[in-house]
Formats: C-alpha cells, structure tokens, sequence
C-alpha cells in the first residue's frame, strides 16, 4: 500500500505539540477509533519502549502491539508495529514555525497483506482520510487548549 503523508500547522509550541504525539496514551483522545493505548514498557519511552494499542477500524477491534523504533526528543518519534493483523509504520513529526507554532508532518505506511490484499485501495482511502481527520482533530484539540 502507498504512504499515507498529512501535514498540520498548529498554533501551540513545538515541544507541547511533540509531548501529545509522542506519547500513545493521549492518542485515544484525538484518534477516531482509539480504544486505548497504553505502555507495556518502564519510563522513558524512547527508542525500543513498546505499547499495546486496541482501536476499531471497519467495524472490527483490531489489537497490535507497537515498538518505538525512532526517538528525537522534541523532534520525531516512529512507531512500528510488531504484532495484529496490520503491519504498519507511523513517523511523526514535529518542526517549529516560530513562537508558538509549529508544523506537524505524519506519514503512515502499511501493508495489506492476506484477505485485505484485495482491498488494498480501497483501504489506502480510508486510512488516508481517517490519517487527515486525525491531525485536523488534534490541531484542534491542541489549538483550544486541551
């Protein structure tokens, strides 16, 4: 399946921004879909920390299991998964624009692999707008305050 690639300009501090993406527990709040997310592995949770994350897609739970392959404090954070039915990599990233504002890059990239290979674009289109509605989502959250 091609990359999924979403760019958001936020109005908050890059260094606030990058505390919410880096760390997956928050991401039931803005991700459609979230069930939970949470850390299977001691603080600090950089390269090589590791979560377990339950979320709905096509009206199925679909549990995955994630290691942090990339940490750049304040900067990038990639995740991959390491078990569930998706194999999938998701690279956040975080650049200052200026006082107060930043720019938020995500690329997701999977692969439809068994039963869903047939479907493969058909699922590229929906992860890619549920991907957009997701980082809208959180500029949002994240602009208000919360």
């Amino acid at each position: 399946m091609r990359p999924v690639a979403v760019e958001v300009a936020v109005s908050r501090p890059a260094d606030e921004v990058f505390a919410i993406l880096s760390d997956v527990e928050q991401n039931p709040r803005w991700q459609r879909g979230m069930v939970s997310c949470r850390w299977t592995s001691p603080s600090p949770h950089g390269a090589g920390a590791t979560y377990d994350q339950t979320a709905r897609f096509l009206r199925r739970e679909i549990v995955s299991g994630f290691r942090v392959t990339d940490h750049e404090p304040g900067r990038r954070v990639r995740f991959a998964s390491v078990s569930g039915p998706f194999p999938i990599v998701e690279t956040r990233t975080v650049e200052p624009l200026g006082p107060g504002s930043c720019r938020v890059r995500a690329l997701v990239e999977g692969d439809a692999s068994g039963v869903f290979r047939v479907a493969a674009p058909l699922l590229r289109a929906l992860v890619a707008r549920s991907v957009r509605s997701d980082y809208r989502r959180l500029r949002d959250l994240l602009e208000r305050g919360g």
